[in-house]
C-alpha cells in the first residue's frame, strides 16, 4: 500500500529525533546525546511488543478511533506518562511542589541534584524493586519456550513453576536491605521496596482486566460472525485497555531512565521521543500488517532491565556508576539480542531451504 511506505510513516519521528538531538546536543554536549540516544532506544526496545500488541487491536476499531488513538493517544503517552510521570517521582520522593520540581530542574540543577542526592535511596528503593519484578516476572514464566542464554533462562523458567517465587524472592531482598543499608534509610527503603512490589503487581492486575475484556469480545465477534469494526463503548474499552498497556509498558522505562540519569529533561525527551516511535511502528504494523519481529530481542531488553534494577540497589549503598556506563550497559544486552536474533533467522531460513531440498 502507498500510504504504508516506510518514509510516510517514520519521517516525523525522524525530524522530532534530529531537533530534539541537536538541541540535546548544544545544551550537554556529546554525553548527553549518548544519554538521549540510549534513552530513546531503551524506550523503543521495551515498548517494542506494545506496537505489535496495539496494531492488532486497532485493526478492529473504526477510523475515528484508530485516529483518536494515533492523536490523544499521542498526547497521553507523551505527556501524561512520559512528562508529568518523571517530574511526579521526583515531587513525591523530595516532598515537594510540582512547579518547585519543574522550576529547579530548569532554573536550580546544583539545588535541583540536593533534592535528588536525599531522594536518591527511595528513588533507588522502589524503582530498582519495580523493575527486578519486570525482569522476574518475564524469566520466571514456566510457560516461555523461546530462550535466548540457553544455559540461565531455561531453568529460571523453570523456577517460575512455583506460585508466587518473584513476590517471595522480592520481598526478601527486601528485608536484606532493611538490615544492610544505614539506620537513617531503614524505614523507608523497605517501605519504598514493597510498594514498587506492589505497584508492579497492581499494574499487571489491571492490564490483566483489560485484556480479558479484549479477548472476550473477540471471541464474541468470532462465534457471531461478525467482522465489523468496533464502534462506541466497545471502541471505547479497547481504547482504554491500549492506554492501559501503554502506560504499564512505560513506566518501566521511565524507572530505568533514572538508573541510566537523573536529568528530567533528558528523560523526557528521550522517552518522548521513543514514545513516538513506538506510535509509528503502531501505524506502519496496522497499514502494511508487517513488521520483522527479532526473536531475541524481547529477552535483550528484559536483561537490560534486571540490569538496571540492579545497578538502582547498589546504589543504595553508595556504589554509583558513570551514567554512559549504565546506559551502556543496557545498550549491550540489546545490540547483542538483536544479532543473535539475525543469526538465528539466518539459521531457520537455512533448515528450511535444506528440508524443502
Amino acid at each position: 500500500m502507498h500510504n504504508a511506505h516506510p518514509l510516510r510513516i517514520f519521517w516525523f519521528s525522524g525530524l522530532l529525533t534530529l531537533l530534539l538531538a541537536a538541541v540535546v546536543g548544544y545544551y550537554d554536549g556529546l554525553v548527553g546525546l549518548w544519554i538521549f540516544a540510549i534513552l530513546v532506544v531503551l524506550e523503543v526496545t521495551l515498548s517494542f511488543d506494545n506496537a505489535v500488541v496495539n496494531s492488532k487491536v486497532l485493526a478492529t476499531m473504526s477510523r475515528f478511533w484508530q485516529t483518536l488513538f494515533l492523536t490523544v493517544g499521542i498526547f497521553i503517552a507523551v505527556f501524561v506518562v512520559r512528562f508529568l510521570l518523571p517530574i511526579f517521582i521526583v515531587q513525591i520522593a523530595g516532598g515537594l511542589g510540582f512547579m518547585e520540581v519543574v522550576n529547579l530542574a530548569l532554573n536550580d540543577a546544583d539545588a535541583y541534584g540536593e533534592v535528588l542526592y536525599e531522594a536518591a535511596p527511595m528513588i533507588d528503593a522502589f524503582g530498582g524493586a519495580f523493575l527486578l519484578m519486570v525482569a522476574l516476572s518475564y524469566f520466571l514464566d514456566r510457560d516461555k519456550e523461546v530462550h535466548w542464554l540457553k544455559k540461565i533462562e531455561p531453568t529460571l523458567a523453570k523456577a517460575g513453576q512455583f506460585d508466587n517465587m518473584r513476590v517471595a524472592l522480592m520481598l526478601t531482598l527486601a528485608a536484606v536491605l532493611y538490615f544492610t543499608v544505614g539506620d537513617k534509610y531503614q524505614e523507608v527503603v523497605l517501605v519504598s521496596a514493597v510498594l514498587g512490589i506492589l505497584l508492579h503487581l497492581a499494574l499487571g492486575l489491571l492490564a490483566s482486566f483489560f485484556v480479558k475484556h479484549e479477548q472476550h469480545d473477540e471471541e464474541a465477534r468470532k462465534k457471531a460472525g461478525n467482522i465489523k469494526v468496533k464502534t462506541g463503548m466497545a471502541a471505547f474499552a479497547s481504547f482504554m485497555y491500549l492506554e492501559v498497556l501503554d502506560a504499564s509498558f512505560s513506566f518501566d522505562g521511565v524507572i530505568g531512565a533514572f538508573a541510566i540519569t537523573s536529568s528530567i529533561l533528558l528523560i523526557i525527551a528521550g522517552l518522548g521521543v521513543g514514545a513516538i516511535w513506538v506510535r509509528s511502528m503502531t501505524v506502519y504494523l496496522l497499514r502494511a500488517g508487517t513488521l520483522a519481529k527479532y526473536r531475541y530481542l524481547e529477552h535483550g531488553a528484559h536483561w537490560a532491565i534486571l540490569a538496571l534494577g540492579s545497578v538502582m540497589m547498589v546504589k543504595i549503598y553508595g556504589v554509583h556508576l558513570p551514567e554512559w556506563l549504565i546506559g551502556g550497559l543496557g545498550l549491550v544486552f540489546v545490540v547483542t539480542a538483536v544479532i543473535s536474533s539475525i543469526i538465528e533467522k539466518r539459521r531457520m531460513d537455512s533448515r528450511a531451504i535444506a528440508k524443502k531440498a
